[in-house]
C-alpha cells in the first residue's frame, strides 16, 4: 500500500505533498497505459451486448488505474483540487458481450497547465470495437465557493506527458 501524505502539518488548505502519491523518485512520465478487463453481465442489456454508457465507465476505470500506476490517486481524500470531466465522447464500431476479454488504450494527446486529454482504444482480440476521448480540469474546491479552475500541481503534471504520435497519425 501507498504511504499517504502527512496531513496538518502544512495547514489546512495546502494539500499533503502529491495528495497521497508514493514517496517522489525519478519516474518516466506516462504517457500510455492498457487495462484488461472482461465484461460482466450487469454491463450488457437486453440484446446482450455491452450498453453503450459502460464505455465511458471503462475509459474512467482506465483512466484510474493509469493514475495509479503513476503512484497517484485522481480522488484522494481530503484533496482540495479535484478533476471533473469537461468533455468526451465514444464511437462505437462493433460490440462487446458478457464474457469477452478485451484492452482499453489510453493515451495522453494533450497537457495544458490547467487540463489533460486523452484518447482511448477499445480492443478486443487486436480489432478495435469502440474509440473515444476525454478531457478533465483541474479545478480548486473551497468549502462555500464555487469550484474554479486551477493549474495541475507539478507533483500531478510531472507524472504525465503526451504520448508521441505514431506514424499511422495516432
Amino acid at each position: 500500500r501507498a504511504p499517504r501524505g502527512r496531513r496538518g502539518a502544512m495547514g489546512p488548505h495546502k494539500p499533503p505533498r502529491g495528495f497521497g502519491a508514493q514517496p517522489r523518485l525519478k519516474m518516466t512520465p506516462l504517457t500510455e497505459f492498457r487495462l484488461t478487463r472482461r465484461v460482466q453481465f450487469y454491463e450488457t442489456d437486453a440484446a446482450g451486448i455491452v450498453h453503450f454508457s459502460v464505455f465511458f465507465r471503462y475509459l474512467e476505470e482506465a483512466e484510474h488505474a493509469m493514475w495509479r500506476a503513476a503512484g497517484l490517486s485522481i480522488a484522494a481524500p481530503g484533496a482540495p483540487i479535484g478533476f471533473p470531466r469537461v468533455a468526451t465522447s465514444f464511437d462505437f464500431l462493433k460490440p462487446l458481450r458478457f464474457e469477452d476479454e478485451f484492452d482499453v488504450w489510453l493515451r495522453v494527446t494533450g497537457k495544458t497547465p490547467k487540463t489533460l486529454s486523452y484518447s482511448a482504444t477499445v480492443e478486443k482480440d487486436g480489432t478495435t470495437v469502440a474509440c473515444g476521448s476525454l478531457t478533465i480540469a483541474c479545478v480548486r474546491k473551497r468549502p462555500g465557493e464555487p469550484m474554479r479552475g486551477t493549474e495541475i500541481p507539478a507533483d500531478i503534471a510531472d507524472r504525465f506527458a503526451v504520448a508521441p504520435v505514431k506514424p499511422n497519425g495516432q
